[in-house]
């Protein structure tokens, strides 16, 4: 049986979450490391936005009002609004082995993890494979509002979003699964007007299990994991030279507005 590593991080900012990801990924693809699960938290209420995605989509006035950063990722989808939540990253490389066939296929892989992880508390969730159209003709935004191939739904409201970056060596996939969500504060953060009914779209695990324990389900995404990939996840935490990248990466990229409000 393969092992790999498992980061179990605690808040951090949004600036320094982003450039640990991508730290990590880039030491998975030079074969410096093997595939890495990581989760983690943040600091406060914090967006981030797909590598292509346009500030347009983003209240951004109402953001620097409110103290909530803006920060491109490295992977693509829409944006989403952070806060009370276990947010992931997961970096393999593709060159062989279980992420060697496609975008597609390797989302569904994970996403099958994840679905055993939730489905340990008595829920069912669904792993889509075709998106769920939005209502009505505006392209909305947020990440949350559609589900695209292979996330996860609980009664067709999204539950699990994910991003996914691949390389010719690697991929990096980057998803937020939100315990609750406030639906007034994320319509302020995308400039969402008229009767748009969020929770009709999208929910938090907290909602459906009310007694949800956060340690647990920690726990839970570990060990599913290790039964999906038939591995072992190794407790782990980052080696000093993948700090040293990130706080290299962190300086360089996502504190640079040049990067984050580049479109």
């Amino acid at each position: 049986m393969t092992e790999w590593r498992f980061i179990d991080s605690g808040p951090s900012t949004a600036t320094m979450n982003m450039a640990v990801d991508e730290a990590l990924a880039r030491f998975v693809r030079e074969g410096k490391s093997p595939p890495v699960l990581r989760v983690y938290e943040w600091t406060g209420p914090s967006v981030t936005i797909g590598c292509f995605q346009k500030m347009d989509s983003i209240n951004l006035s109402y953001c620097a009002e409110t103290e909530i950063p803006i920060v491109r990722r490295v992977t693509g989808g829409r944006a989403v609004l952070h806060d009370q939540e276990l947010t992931y990253s997961f970096s393999a490389p593709t060159g062989n082995g279980p992420f060697a066939d496609g975008l597609i296929n390797s989302y569904k892989k994970i996403s099958r993890a994840f679905c055993r992880a939730i489905s340990m508390f008595g829920i069912s969730p669904e792993a889509r494979t075709v998106r769920i159209p939005e209502a009505g003709t505006v392209r909305n935004p947020l990440c949350f509002h559609s589900a695209s191939f292979a996330e996860i739904t609980i009664e067709n409201r999204k539950i699990v979003g994910s991003a996914q970056k691949r390389w010719r060596d690697g991929l990096l996939q980057q998803g937020s699964i939100p315990y609750s969500f406030d639906e007034e504060k994320t319509k302020r953060v995308f400039d969402i007007r008229g009767p748009v009914k969020l929770g009709e779209r999208m929910t938090g695990l907290k909602e459906l299990l009310p007694g949800l324990d956060i340690g647990r389900f920690r726990e839970a995404v570990k060990v599913s994991f290790q039964e999906v990939f038939q591995t072992t996840l190794v407790p782990s935490s980052l080696s000093r030279e993948e700090h040293l990248l990130a706080r290299e990466l962190e300086n360089l990229r996502y504190l640079s507005q040049a990067w984050n409000l580049q479109r």
